[in-house]
């Protein structure tokens, strides 16, 4: 073997020792193994998790100040529909008032569209009256100013001054009433 073959030959060999194949015959890289100071990977994941850090603490006061905004919106303008409900009972009191005087009639017709205006807004806003009259009397929906006697079941409310109501179910005023205490 002449020196030119044999130079060949180890170059060969050295080239088919650094091309490593897998199962498949695909080429397999070798794996270089890049020594890294320990301490200086514990830097860098301190200051990688120091960023992460801050820029959630970011998003958790930016998400903060934006549901303030929105709940002081919700406060501030969640009455706007029912706002716009009373200006129509408004301009129906100042078309009343409107009226010549002398004509006690078209005041009272008037009072009374107005009236059922206003009756109509609280029925879309789900605020029910209570009219207590006649009913057994409900510590949950009446408060009583007094006890009389009366013909009606002791128990019954026999007047009622101030109509209650309810919104959405729940009590916002009681329907104030005078109570029977039976037959004298």
């Amino acid at each position: 073997m002449t020196a030119k073959k044999k130079k060949e030959a180890k170059a060969t060999v050295e080239k088919d020792q650094a091309i490593q194949l897998d199962e498949n015959g695909d080429e397999v890289m070798p794996e270089i193994e890049i020594e890294v100071d320990p301490l200086e990977a514990a830097e860098a994941e301190i200051a990688e998790l120091k960023d992460r850090l801050l820029r959630t603490h970011a998003e958790m006061e930016n998400l903060r100040k934006r549901t303030e905004r929105q709940i002081a919106d919700a406060h501030k303008f969640g009455v706007e529909k029912f706002a716009t409900s009373l200006l129509d009972v408004m301009d129906n009191l100042e078309r009343a008032l409107a009226v010549e005087s002398g004509n006690e009639e078209a005041v009272r017709e008037g009072i009374q569209l107005t009236l059922n205006s206003w009756h109509e807004m609280m029925k879309r806003f789900e605020v029910v009256r209570i009219d207590a009259t006649g009913e057994v009397f409900d510590p949950h929906l009446h408060e009583a100013l007094s006890q009389m006697p009366s013909e009606e079941p002791a128990g019954t409310v026999i007047a009622q001054h101030v109509a209650g109501y309810t919104l959405h179910g729940r009590l916002i005023r009681p329907a104030k009433v005078l109570v029977s205490s039976g037959p004298a």
